[in-house]
């Protein structure tokens, strides 16, 4: 089993997905370490990516996740997949059994807040409007408002999930 944390940056995909993997003896990725050069500089001045942008490093991801399903390795993927389009990239070649999405959500003060406080090497806070802005919110996936400890939520999750 493979789960997708998705959510808007400051949501707490890194935090939590490194949790679930360590408990769960899960491989880890965060796909902020797959961005090419140029979407790190965009980013870093405040320029929100679009879906050009996106696409070769979905693809990658993409690539990275049927790697896993093929090799039979649970894994965690922290990675925004704030569209529809986006989900659907990373689902390309997979059975739809494959992949669980979790949603980490929260109020736009809450992550404003998160984001004030962490050092991000290229995420832009600045950018967190234009995320929240293009965020597509699925209907068929588990969603959690990560405002509790790191704990509780990834416990809230393998309640709800098997990995």
């Amino acid at each position: 089993m493979i789960v997708a944390l998705m959510g808007v940056s400051g949501s707490g995909k890194t935090t939590i997905g490194t949790l679930l993997a360590q408990q769960t003896g899960a491989l880890f990725a965060d796909a902020d370490d797959y961005h090419s050069q140029a979407n790190r500089a965009k980013m870093a001045v405040g320029l929100p990516l679009n879906d050009e942008d996106r696409r070769p490093w979905l693809e990658e991801l993409n690539e990275l996740m049927r790697k896993w399903w093929v090799g039979g390795e649970s894994a965690v993927l922290a990675c925004s997949t704030l569209k529809q389009i986006y989900r659907d990239i990373l689902m390309n070649g997979l059975p739809r059994e494959a992949v669980t999405f979790v949603w980490l959500d929260g109020s736009r003060e809450l992550i404003a807040e998160r984001l004030a406080i962490r050092s991000h090497g290229f995420m832009n806070a600045s950018l967190l409007d234009s995320q929240m802005a293009t965020l597509e919110p699925p209907p068929d996936v588990f969603r959690l408002v990560n405002d509790r400890s790191p704990e509780e939520i990834v416990d809230e999750i393998l309640k709800n999930i098997s990995l």
